[in-house]
């Protein structure tokens, strides 16, 4: 609860490098013979930047910048006594109420008020601050009080889930940004609605990070930025705080990792950097991890005919990743898999993709689902869950166009034998998944997620900020939109409509891998459904619509906190 307290108590936590996601890293895989088998990786890390500036076409290669350092701390404290550049206060719009003599009605808003003499009012006043989203004004302090600033940020008419206070973290990243700030608190005017002071701290914790991240990487100049410290004031203190506030910066730096994996061009995140990016995961926290990367003759030997065909056309070869999670000690209850697309450019092959809205300028995002799954399972290797086990498997590879690739009207054979016409080969992406479905279901484990940026039809059916949950199991949909309750991650649960599925019939093959415009997301849904043992929970999410921000042009880390709230919700 915020309040203005006389005494003063304090948890602190940094997040150092350890909350900004790795750099992209390359080493040479060998290759291994047919006969080899598969070798556990255990890598020293090599600098993308001393290799890749003589290997990537555009010799382009991201710069090694200096990872920023911020600390959080919990306080229970007066907040008019606190010393630094920025007070940031969040006001609902009820907060900034005012009574016949104009003053705040607000205790904490009156106290603020009364010892800067009115200024604050004035000037919320002036500039017609009425607590709205997205509203903030600042002030600068001559005396009256021990922050050089103050900033009112707008909550709206309430503020009662993780999505509204992370989205307060951002706005204090922003207005610690502008002012150039470097020791900044925050404070509720008044107390969350729905939501515990523990989530509360985190969900602002989480979003100030995210806030302050840019992703300068291939920029010649960059903004430097100043925030080293935030106070979280009023929402309690001590050891849960604490822990909480880790997991903050845990979660935080997965999201972060899948940022950084959507971002990177596709002529530097090829299929083989990003299996290093995973062997990279494996080596950094390798008390709990091991990773398995798969050459092309290996999956051959698999019989993974569907996921090769993709990558057939491509001079940059595919690589089949396979994290293996296990806890660090007690026994095993449950085994979860978390499958990612991995296209890391999309050209979509002979159905090559044209015309307005067609996005191939942006189909570097087209591996969102494996970033998803690489962040999760950083993080997971920071936090360490007891009691489960889960297997991260990503099919990477390019869909590109040569003599080489697949045809409209070849027929491939996936690694559980089934045959698929291939009527449209911009439905790539299903094809990779179909088989690391049925890889994943070999592992022996209970339940699975798929997540991929599958269909242009989920963007139109739920619009840029909402996934597509597609399961036949009530209880795994329970557990993931639980989840996402807790993550602030907006899903919404489609149909797995049978009958549609007489659109996906072949005249020569077991199937064709698109039944068309209608329904383009549930027929996908339908299609990957093939590959999964009848015995194993699993769920698809089809994330393409909220993979990226248009607006600030940036990918979002999207599934990363739903995965990770969702395997922690199945560990002991």
């Amino acid at each position: 609860m915020a309040c203005l307290a006389a005494a003063s108590s304090t948890t602190s936590l940094v997040f150092s490098s350890s909350f900004c996601s790795s750099r992209l890293f390359i080493r040479t895989l060998a290759l291994r013979s047919a006969s080899s088998p598969p070798r556990l990786f255990s890598t020293t890390a090599v600098p993308l930047r001393s290799l890749v500036a003589r290997a990537t076409l555009g010799f382009t290669h991201p710069s090694i910048k200096e990872t920023p350092k911020l600390s959080f701390t919990a306080k229970d404290t007066d907040a008019a006594e606190w010393k630094g550049d920025l007070l940031a206060v969040a006001v609902t719009e009820k907060d900034v109420a005012r009574d016949d003599e104009s003053r705040f009605q607000n205790p904490i808003l009156s106290a603020l008020d009364s010892k800067l003499g009115g200024l604050l009012a004035e000037a919320s006043f002036e500039e017609d601050f009425a607590g709205k989203v997205g509203q903030s004004t600042v002030l600068r302090i001559a005396a009256g009080i021990g922050s050089k600033r103050v900033a009112l940020l707008g909550l709206g008419a309430s503020a009662s889930g993780p999505a509204a206070f992370k989205g307060l973290g951002e706005a204090v990243a922003a207005a610690a940004k502008s002012a150039q700030a470097v020791h900044v608190a925050v404070v509720l005017a008044s107390s969350s609605q729905g939501l515990s002071s523990l989530n509360t701290a985190s969900a602002i914790a989480t979003g100030t990070v995210l806030g302050t991240f840019e992703d300068t990487r291939y920029k010649t100049e960059s903004k430097k930025s100043f925030l080293k410290s935030v106070d979280i004031i009023g929402l309690g203190t001590g050891p849960e705080v604490e822990k909480k506030l880790k997991y903050a910066g845990d979660v935080s730096s997965g999201v972060l990792l899948g940022r950084e994996l959507v971002n990177s061009p596709p002529n530097v995140l090829t299929p083989g950097v990003l299996a290093e990016e995973a062997s990279t995961i494996a080596s950094t926290y390798s008390d709990v991890f091991t990773a398995k990367i798969l050459d092309a003759e290996q999956c051959k030997e698999l019989k993974m005919g569907s996921y090769l065909a993709v990558a057939a056309a491509s001079a940059n070869p595919p690589h089949f990743i396979h994290l293996h999670y296990k806890p660090p000690t007690g026994p095993v209850n449950v085994k979860l898999a978390l499958v990612g697309k991995g296209l890391t450019f999309d050209s979509g092959g002979y159905n090559i993709k044209t015309g307005s809205g067609c996005m191939i300028e942006l189909m570097k995002f087209d591996m969102g689902g494996s970033a998803a799954v690489l962040g999760a399972a950083k993080a997971l290797g920071q936090i360490k869950p007891l009691g489960v086990e889960v297997h991260f498997i990503v099919a990477a590879c390019e869909n590109m166009i040569s003599g080489t690739g697949m045809r409209p009207g070849d027929v491939l054979t996936a690694s559980n034998g089934k045959t698929i016409e291939v009527n449209n080969t911009d439905a790539e992406g299903r094809l990779t998944l179909a088989d690391a479905l049925v890889y994943a279901c070999n592992q022996g484990v209970d339940k699975i997620i798929d997540l991929a940026t599958l269909t242009g039809a989920c963007i139109i059916a739920l619009g840029p900020s909402i996934a597509g949950a597609f399961t036949s199991s009530e209880e795994l949909a329970k557990e993931v939109f639980d989840a996402s309750e807790v993550s602030g991650e907006k899903l919404w649960r489609l149909p797995i409509e049978e009958s549609y599925w007489e659109s996906m019939k072949s005249g020569v093959a077991d199937m064709v891998n698109t039944g068309g415009r209608q329904g383009g997301a549930i027929t996908a849904a339908l299609f990957l459904k093939q590959f999964v043992d009848e015995k194993v929970q699993w769920m698809h999410i089809d994330l393409a619509g909220p993979v990226w921000n248009e607006k600030q042009r940036c990918a979002t880390g999207f599934g990363v906190s739903t995965l990770v709230e969702w395997v922690l919700k199945n560990a002991s």
